[in-house]
């Protein structure tokens, strides 16, 4: 009889360390399901100016996916990020300097008329220009002189406060790091030659 009570006492004990690492293991990963450099954020956001009126929303439609700490958002809005769990929401509000900067005064450049489309014509008209790498940048029409028009050649959101809605909706680890090329894998050993055989 004492010998069977003490089979199930160690029986007990090994099921409760098991259960505890499993807590144990649970909490870890809890850790891991927060926004911080290198994970992969899916977010739905509303983002309102000052006013309260909304600029752009992405609710009911695709989440918003980058990579936290790569820079693929405005810097005010990743840093509001950093530390928030999956299903957690959050009013970040971004200065002017931690979004797309202030109105830089070199941004407002003279073009001839006849170089504007006609429909274009007009103070307050978004018009696609091609940037120097080639990708499509809005300009607004600032103003309309006798023979030339003004653009605005800042991004619309420059010199705003912007206030974003957040709603982090999947966080995934970090995407296993290829090798890195400044360590290189280490080159197979070479075959070491064959012994000759002893002389019998």
């Amino acid at each position: 009889m004492g010998i069977k009570f003490w089979r199930l006492l160690v029986g007990a004990a090994t099921l409760n360390i098991f259960v505890s690492t499993g807590a144990f293991a649970a909490e870890k990963s809890k850790e891991n399901n927060v926004v911080k450099d290198g994970t992969v954020v899916s977010l739905q956001y509303t983002l309102s100016g000052e006013d309260g009126k909304t600029i752009e929303s992405n609710k009911g439609k695709e989440p918003l996916k980058y990579t936290q700490g790569s820079r693929q958002i405005v810097p005010g809005l990743e840093k509001g990020l950093a530390g928030m769990k999956m299903g957690e929401e959050k009013r970040v509000k971004v200065t002017p300097e931690e979004g797309y900067g202030p109105v830089d005064p070199k941004g407002f450049q003279e073009f001839p008329k006849e170089k504007i489309p006609s429909e274009g014509l007009k103070v307050g008209s978004v018009l696609m220009a091609t940037g120097p790498q080639g990708q499509q940048v809005p300009v607004r029409v600032h103003e309309i002189k006798e023979k030339t028009v003004v653009l605005d050649l800042n991004h619309p959101m420059a010199g705003k406060t912007l206030v974003f809605d957040v709603k982090v909706l999947d966080i995934q680890p970090a995407a296993a790091q290829p090798p890195q090329p400044a360590q290189p894998a280490a080159p197979p050993q070479p075959a070491k030659p064959a012994q000759p055989a002893a002389p019998k």
